[in-house]
């Protein structure tokens, strides 16, 4: 089984957590991993760009000179793509970008990037993130201590549903700090309906985009619950 180390808010090394090997010591499937990230990107696109084409340019109808005894090269419409003022060739149009992977692909992904995270000692445990109020000196001292300065830190815990008043001013300390990115991961049981809810912010592209991912220790447990 995969140990990592467990630091306090002042950086020190306080324990050792061993972490399940189905999600931590994966497999690293990097043409899934790609896969991923793409789709990320690709479904973020809003696919509006246009242009128009020579037939949706306004005007041009007329043949602007006679065929044959000008000297001029023969023109069949000022809207010709090699007019000022022409339509363009090839024209981009709106269009859908989003494609989708299925499910066993997206977990195997999440779990290569978070295997690839603890192989490179790129996975820093935090012990508990205890903020009584938004400070971001605070979160950047935590961060610095631990040596993850362009860090992805999440959040989270096993039991509940909504993230507390520390976890909120833990993320809004996080997020003024250049290179930093915070987000949620939630399990818990809805009082109302008695079904499992899951809040995750937790993706492929952050964990790979940031150089170091930073994770509270019940936001370990949550995700082995989900995941394992």
């Amino acid at each position: 089984m995969a140990s990592v180390s467990v630091y306090n808010m002042e950086g020190k090394e306080i324990d050792k957590l061993d972490v399940s090997d189905d999600i931590f010591a994966a497999p690293i499937h990097e043409h899934l991993m790609h896969k991923a990230v793409t789709l990320q990107l690709a479904n973020r696109r809003q696919g509006t760009q246009k242009a128009k084409t020579r037939s949706e340019v306004r005007g041009g109808g007329r043949k602007p000179w006679r065929q044959k005894g000008t000297g001029h090269a023969r023109q069949g419409s000022i809207r010709s793509p090699q007019w000022t003022g022409g339509g363009v060739v090839f024209a981009p149009t709106p269009r859908d970008y989003t494609f989708k992977m299925n499910k066993k692909e997206k977990e195997k992904a999440l779990k290569s990037a978070l295997s690839s995270k603890v192989s490179d000692e790129k996975l820093i445990v935090i012990d508990e993130m205890s903020f009584d109020e938004p400070k971001t000196k605070k979160m950047g001292q935590l961060l610095s201590s631990v040596g993850a300065n362009k860090a992805f830190v999440v959040l989270g815990g096993d039991g509940i549903t909504e993230p507390t008043d520390k976890m909120k001013n833990a993320a809004l300390s996080a997020r003024n700090i250049g290179g930093v990115r915070s987000t949620y991961f939630l399990r818990g049981e809805d009082p109302d309906t008695k079904e499992v809810k899951i809040t995750s912010g937790l993706n492929v592209y952050d964990i790979l985009k940031y150089d170091t991912l930073v994770i509270e220790k019940s936001a370990i447990k949550a995700i082995e619950e989900v995941y394992a």
